[in-house]
């Protein structure tokens, strides 16, 4: 681009400027990108040898794309992304609805205006940010919405009849002309709607109660949708499906280290709290496990998904969990204990859909189970694992079990009480109670600080009662921690078990 950017359509013709389409014109700067070896789509992280390459070659085929998956798989992000794809700036007639080309204008406003003005027709300069356009996909959706409708109003303020074609009041796909427009959802559009893209996508035909008019829009389409409503039979019409030239799947984090990438990207932590509060590797990895547990367990919805989302607003309340404890004690810093995942409760609840079963069991016992899970199949990548020491049955085996001066202190009627706002020196303290406890951490972090070995000391409390070697219930505002054949027998001399004694019980 010059400096002096042109003012009229003279101008425009004397500047050499030549027109691409949107697809040629992403082309062009995708190929201008991938010579340069440079990121497509920054801030897409696990996408690199998956979706991104398809995304590409869908993109150097000028293809419209359908994004296939579930919620929080970045489908919207990387539609949103493509602009960075398009010129920084292209020219339009001014006052043009519909961002007309100046030198090939598809509207009765701007042929009209070049008609009368000629070369000294004045254009604008639109910017890259402005060329996109985005819509959800809901029941109520209507042609007016994305197509247009006669607009009274503008009929009688220039004294046009309705016939006219410049009564015209175009809705959000027109004037997404020479730009990006995404639908989420499709296969939620009325089926009559569907048909009206489909003559957009294939004859350039633009019909508005009774106006039929050739109108060859210019626009890459990107459309998403979830595989359950997009397989159920008749919910994208054919001639729109067929007309969808990319299909192109995307997918969940597909190890833990990728899932951390993506959480330290987005989560939004202010600095305030940073200062205040230090979270583990440990802790994260126990985060980014619960969505792991959650999409593979059988109560809740896979059709659903488990979004991204999950975990990053986990993050976010497991961080300002440790902050609200640190404020009421008036403390000046603190790190997130492996307690304070019962704060991240919410962020659980309101991310996963139950299937029957799972709203038997209740949304919160359910998010519970989830958490002790990820602590369950995190424990072995630190500690040996509880479950092949149960099956050593002879004297000798039993005396390796590294656990068995902590179960016995259980063993011997002690139980451990941890406040959720107790102060981390009397969490430390309290810690210490447990014999053996410290020892064997030592054994395995020799290089463990004081904090970091009482943080792994909880860590081992959480992983014995999750492979029920020892009891742990939430009752009000702390975690109790028992012998687990002393807790059973308590509960069964009551005669029964009610729903409040079972609360946090593990006893598989």
């Amino acid at each position: 681009m010059t400096k002096r950017l042109a003012a009229t359509l003279g101008e425009l013709k004397k500047s050499g400027y030549k027109p691409l389409s949107v697809k040629e014109e992403i082309r062009k700067n995708l190929i201008c990108s991938l010579q340069k070896k440079e990121n497509t789509f920054n801030g897409i992280v696990g996408y690199e040898e998956t979706v991104i390459p398809d995304v590409e070659r869908a993109l150097l085929s000028k293809h419209n794309i359908l994004f296939l998956g579930l919620r929080g798989q970045a489908k919207t992000r990387m539609a949103r992304q493509m602009v960075e794809l398009l010129d920084e700036y292209i020219p339009v007639v001014y006052g043009s609805e519909i961002n007309d080309d100046p030198l090939h204008p598809i509207s009765r406003y701007a042929k009209d205006l070049i008609e009368e003005k000629g070369d000294e027709t004045p254009i604008t300069w639109l910017h890259r940010s402005e060329r996109y356009g985005e819509k959800l996909a809901t029941p109520d959706v209507s042609v007016a919405d994305l197509i247009g409708d006669i607009d009274p109003i503008k009929a009688a303020n220039l004294k046009l009849h309705f016939a006219d074609e410049r009564v015209i009041h175009y809705g959000i796909i027109p004037r997404s002309n020479r730009g990006i427009f995404v639908i989420n959802e499709i296969p939620d559009l009325q089926a009559r709607i569907q048909v009206a893209l489909f003559n957009i996508l294939e004859e350039g035909d633009v019909q508005i109660r009774g106006f039929k008019l050739r109108m060859p829009l210019d626009i890459l389409f990107v459309f998403t949708a979830n595989p359950e409503d997009y397989t159920n039979r008749g919910s994208i019409v054919t001639p729109l499906k067929d007309r969808i030239e990319s299909q192109i799947l995307t997918h969940y984090p597909k190890n833990i280290e990728t899932a951390l990438t993506i959480t330290e990207q987005e989560a939004d932590v202010p600095a305030e709290q940073k200062e205040k509060v230090r979270i583990s590797d440990l802790v994260k990895r126990l985060i980014e496990q619960i969505p792991f547990e959650a999409r593979a367990s059988e109560l809740v919805d896979k059709k659903s998904g488990v979004s991204a989302r999950l975990s990053i607003s986990a993050f976010e309340n497991a961080v300002s969990s440790a902050e609200r404890r640190v404020i009421i004690n008036q403390e000046k810093d603190t790190q997130v204990w492996i307690s304070d995942l019962v704060g991240v409760i919410p962020s659980i609840t309101g991310k996963i859909e139950l299937v029957y079963e799972g709203e038997q069991e209740g949304p919160f016992q359910v998010a519970m189970n989830l958490v002790d899970k990820a602590i369950r199949t995190q424990f072995v990548h630190y500690f040996p694992n509880p479950e092949s020491l149960k099956k050593k049955r002879n004297q000798q085996q039993a005396e390796e079990n590294p656990y068995r001066s902590i179960q016995a202190w259980f063993d011997k009627g002690n139980s451990l009480n941890i406040l959720f706002n107790t102060t981390d020196a009397e969490k430390i303290q309290q810690l210490y109670r447990v014999d053996g406890l410290h020892a064997l951490v030592k054994k395995y972090f020799k290089q463990a600080n004081e904090k970091e070995a009482a943080l792994l000391m909880e860590f081992v409390l959480h992983g014995l009662a999750s492979f029920s070697l020892i009891s742990k219930k939430i009752v009000d505002n702390k975690i109790e921690f028992k012998d687990l054949m002393g807790s059973m027998l308590n509960l069964g001399n009551t005669g029964s078990f009610s729903e409040e004694d079972l609360e946090g019980e593990d006893f598989n």
